[in-house]
């Protein structure tokens, strides 16, 4: 695997040419003064899209694992709690 490193003001100017790069395979590093700073790599982890228009996030999968015991709690009373069933009033 190639590794190159890359000034600041190149990898401004070239950044399409950079991220053509990393997804090839090789390893960009961009540096300040000759000082390493930041390295491009893939992002391979799946993401959900939230919300809609301008303003949309990305959020990892994994955040939405299921039920929280401590949010069933605060709101039911028990941790256990399905938080998807809705205790009978009573």
């Amino acid at each position: 695997m190639n590794a190159v490193q890359v000034n600041m003001h190149e990898a401004k100017s070239q950044l399409s040419a950079l991220v053509e790069r990393v997804l090839a395979g090789e390893e960009v590093t961009i540096a300040r003064a000759g000082r390493p700073v930041v390295d491009l790599v893939v992002h391979t982890e799946p993401a959900v899209v939230i919300g809609l228009g301008r303003r949309e996030a990305t959020t990892p999968v994994e955040v939405f694992d299921g039920p929280d015991a401590e949010i069933a709690e605060m709101f039911y009373g028990d941790s256990e709690a399905d938080p998807g069933v809705r205790p009978a009033d009573g």
